[in-house]
């Protein structure tokens, strides 16, 4: 994971520069600029993108990125994203294995396929720009899980991994729409969308699709996770983060020994220690600034639970981690959010669908900045496209199980590995990142206290988009950084506060 800088047309060194050094954290260790004709160009890397071997990395040298093919100098991307089947759609290209392998692959495709190339991306989360100095071709994947911003003036286009590249430079700010993709003429073209109705029930056996999902679940893991650099899992106690956790002690100890130890961190609010309880709550509201500054919301549910994330993150990198591993993506995939079970089984799939049209601006966000702010890349063996495919068309009644006069979430991936957890985190109750860490409950009554109703009620005349006090003042840190403008637009609000 990486971010990069994009001008086009009528470019200007000076504005490159201050947008590349605003994005600066999403990748320390190696960046470079690429000017040639009509574009700009700036490219960073983590350490843990251009890792050789084990503890081997790629000697920092400005003149590699933005990547390119040797064959095909004049053309450049610019990138960030991650493939699952990369081994699959670099064979019949020659690509060979290595530092920038993605990007090399992405080249060759789109020399190849032009825009016909996402049909080969299909396991693939990604936001990037090629150009070969007079035209430019840029996209962002379906989900919208790689971040990507774009804006305009006096004719230039400006394009960045995050807002705060392109805020001071331009007012004319938008979010990059997921599934489309851009030309020279910054026209936008949708090449993906979600499904309108569910596909074909194809799977009726619960324990053939119990071991189905572990298959390709494994098989995801393998496909992302390689241990080179140093690498630790978060682990919040819920099964999403409990399933990519033990799948990755099993690995660790498979490739190094038996009696080595796969880091995980975790964050909580002591229940009954009232001091530890309000030393974590003072910090909380210290990182609060940094924490919107970075995240670029001030949807309340995000925010609450990005500050935890945060404060993870941070220590991960504090204790030598380069590479987090998440459970991100197992509600969405398999329905766990807890009002979804407020809807008939004829309408979960439409229901699932939306929700899953949030990722874009909502917990895409928490996942994309909650770690590159500490620099640390993250890795989310759930978000896979096989296994999203294959989620799709699984019956309702087994996503969504009905229990007596309940139903319980994400029934089928907890069967799935009912034999290998045990049963207090696999039929545990679904509770977002946010209600387990405890930050759901402090913060909404710490600024219902804090916070008068008059003052709450005085922003709503002027910003009907505010819901709540909570939300009033992360509104008030977000435009004190981006302004009250088109800048708000871009932020997706949780349906729930």
């Amino acid at each position: 994971m990486s971010g990069f800088a994009v001008i086009f047309n009528k470019p200007d060194p000076s504005e490159l520069e201050t947008m590349f050094q605003r994005i600066g954290h999403r990748g320390p260790y190696l960046s470079g600029k690429f000017k040639y004709k009509r574009v700009l160009m700036a490219q960073n890397h983590l350490k843990s993108d251009i890792c050789l071997k084990k503890d081997k990395f790629l000697e920092p040298d400005k003149n590699q990125v933005p990547a390119f093919i040797p064959k095909l100098s004049d053309l450049r991307i610019c990138y960030d994203g991650q493939m699952g089947n990369w081994a699959k759609r670099a064979k019949p290209s020659g690509e060979a294995d290595g530092p920038f392998r993605e990007e090399r692959l992405f080249l060759n495709l789109y020399k190849q396929y032009g825009s016909q190339m996402f049909e080969y991306l299909d396991d693939a989360i990604f936001a990037f720009v090629i150009s070969d100095g007079e035209n430019l071709f840029a996209a962002r994947d379906l989900l919208g899980i790689k971040t990507l911003f774009y804006g305009r003036k006096n004719g230039s286009l400006y394009l960045s991994s995050e807002l705060k590249s392109l805020i001071g430079i331009t007012d004319d700010v938008y979010e990059f729409p997921p599934g489309y993709y851009m030309d020279s003429t910054g026209t936008l073209f949708r090449f993906a969308e979600l499904p309108k109705s569910q596909p074909e029930i194809l799977h009726s056996d619960p324990n053939e699709m119990a071991e189905t999902i572990r298959d390709i679940i494994q098989r995801s893991f393998q496909n992302r996770v390689n241990f080179e650099a140093s690498t630790g899992s978060l682990l919040s106690g819920g099964i999403d983060s409990s399933v990519i956790a033990w799948l990755a002690c099993n690995a660790y100890r498979d490739k190094y020994g038996k009696d080595e130890r796969l880091k995980t961190f975790a964050l909580g609010v002591g229940e009954s220690e009232d001091i530890t309880c309000a030393r974590l709550m003072a910090e909380i509201l210290a990182v609060l600034p940094q924490v919107i500054w970075s995240l670029e919301s001030f949807d309340p549910s995000l925010v609450r639970s990005s500050v935890s994330n945060y404060l993870i993150s941070k220590y991960a990198k504090e204790q030598g981690m380069e590479v987090l591993l998440s459970g991100e993506g197992g509600d969405e995939i398999f329905c766990g959010y807890l009002y979804l079970k407020d809807f008939p089984a004829e309408e979960l799939f439409a229901q699932q669908m939306k929700c899953i049209g949030f990722l874009h601006n909502n917990a895409s966000l928490r996942l994309d900045r909650m770690n590159l702010c500490n620099s640390v890349r993250v890795v989310t063996p759930l978000i896979s496209g096989e296994l999203f495919k294959y989620a799709m068309a699984i019956p309702a009644e087994y996503k969504q199980r009905p229990d007596k006069d309940q139903k319980i979430e994400k029934w089928i991936f907890r069967k799935a590995y009912e034999n290998v957890l045990p049963k207090e985190i696999v039929w545990r109750l679904k509770q977002e990142f946010s209600q387990g860490s405890g930050s759901a409950n402090v913060l909404p009554a710490y600024f219902e206290a804090t916070i008068k109703d008059e003052e709450l009620k005085e922003a709503q005349g002027s910003y009907p988009i505010v819901r709540s006090k909570e939300e009033l003042y992360y509104f008030k840190i977000f435009t004190e950084h981006f302004g009250t403008g088109k800048a708000v637009e871009t932020v997706g609000q949780w349906i729930r506060l």
